[in-house]
């Protein structure tokens, strides 16, 4: 029977972040044997540290700011088809909260890494979020309980 180590999910995952994280997913995924696609915009460049770390790199977007780049989630998706990867892994920041993303990653076939749409949205609000741990008997700490309760 194989080994965990050897029951590889996908072999091929697209990075949607830049900087760090994208280098750090990247290492990871090369101990794994999983091969890297990664973003790099206009205003990082091709030769920028995190497409240089990855065994892809493609362009996307061509403005300056990651609104015109990293946040373009439909054309992450797009990417990730045309390069052939089986998963997208969004980091950190950028779209990794979107629940819409994630859908779109899904429903594209393709495999998210993180938590689920349902479990984006829920934890996306922190009173919803601290109402479903108490239900579960996960000890949380008390806190303001008013309309407010995402504000700050």
């Amino acid at each position: 029977a194989p080994s965990n180590n050897d029951a590889r999910p996908f072999s091929k995952v697209l990075i949607a972040n830049r900087g760090e994280i994208a280098c750090r997913v990247a290492r990871t995924c090369k101990r794994l044997g999983v091969r890297t696609v990664g973003l790099y915009s206009d205003a990082d460049g091709r030769d920028c540290l995190h497409a240089s770390s990855v065994d892809e790199a493609v362009r996307i977007g061509t403005g300056p700011s990651p609104k015109e780049s990293y946040l373009r989630a439909e054309e992450v998706v797009e990417l990730a088809l045309l390069t052939g990867s089986e998963a997208v892994h969004p980091g950190y920041g950028f779209l990794s909260e979107n629940a819409t993303f994630a859908s779109l990653v899904a429903n594209a076939g393709l495999t998210f890494v993180g938590p689920g749409p349902d479990a984006i949205r829920a934890m996306g609000c922190k009173s919803r979020s601290k109402e479903i741990m108490e239900g579960a008997g996960v000890p949380t700490t008390p806190g303001y309980r008013g309309s407010d309760d995402d504000g700050g």
